[in-house]
């Protein structure tokens, strides 16, 4: 990914796609006090309400978004997908989702992470775009894969023709997870070679989430795919980590539009 500085806030890009304007942000650059400083994007964990929208605006600036064109989703940990022809009248979020396509230019797509993997798709072909939130839970779900199937759904795109961003999330050395994980991993994908380490020591069970999401994307026949190999566990001067700082912190947000 390339690294942009911009009037004190700092975001990176998949390099792969410079014709669409897309940012995945770190924490620098807002106006969020602490444990939330500073460019929070959350909403709901506590932060000032009128610092998150600050720090909304910020972000949309740096990028030249119509801020008011901006589509986002309640982020359930799922595998929906809905289509985004533009914002809602009197609310602030499409549905309870965690993946979002459209076609329309001027109409960003957004959402926040905080350990969860941001995935950030491309078709220049078609001229759409696709975001999804894959924490665990969305990603042996499959959630982005089923976005990929609404692109092709909807608008008719071919997986050949998608490029896929796999963002900064926690990375496979810092996601020890439960034996649940490890069963819904085998469940999913067949196998857990690959995706689940085991500690010599103890024998706990560290996911790989970059891992496993490329892979199902590849299931689906997408063949371009960047990953940021970036972990916000170890990375907390640049990122919100929901496990890293024992769930006091922020949302870091990505966005993207044609």
């Amino acid at each position: 990914m390339r690294r942009v500085e911009q009037n004190g806030l700092c975001y990176y890009q998949f390099e792969s796609w410079p014709d669409i304007k897309q940012g995945i942000f770190t924490r620098s650059g807002g106006v969020s006090a602490a444990p939330w400083d500073s460019l929070n994007m959350g909403g709901n964990v506590g932060d000032e309400p009128a610092a998150v929208r600050e720090n909304h605006e910020r972000m949309y600036g740096a990028l030249g978004l119509n801020g008011g064109r901006v589509c986002t989703v309640w982020q359930v940990h799922s595998a929906d997908t809905v289509i985004a022809n533009g914002p809602v009248r009197g609310r602030r979020w499409l549905a309870l989702a965690d993946g979002m396509v459209t076609d329309r230019p001027d109409t960003p797509l957004t959402m926040r992470f905080a350990d969860c993997t941001p995935l950030l798709f491309y078709d220049p072909v078609r001229g759409v775009i696709g975001i999804a939130h894959a924490g665990w839970r969305g990603t042996v779900q499959g959630v982005g894969a089923n976005t990929v199937r609404t692109m092709m759904q909807a608008y008719g795109c071919k997986p050949a023709d998608i490029r896929a961003g796999i963002g900064p999330s926690i990375g496979p050395a810092s996601y020890q997870v439960g034996e649940e994980v490890v069963a819904a991993v085998q469940a999913y994908f067949g196998t857990t070679d690959g995706l689940i380490r085991r500690d010599p020591a103890d024998g706990s069970a560290y996911l790989n989430l970059w891992e496993a999401n490329r892979r199902d994307l590849q299931r689906v026949g997408v063949e371009q795919i960047e990953i940021a190999g970036l972990c916000t566990a170890e990375r907390t001067d640049e990122f919100f980590s929901h496990r890293a700082e024992k769930g006091r912190t922020g949302r870091f947000g990505a966005v993207l539009s044609l």
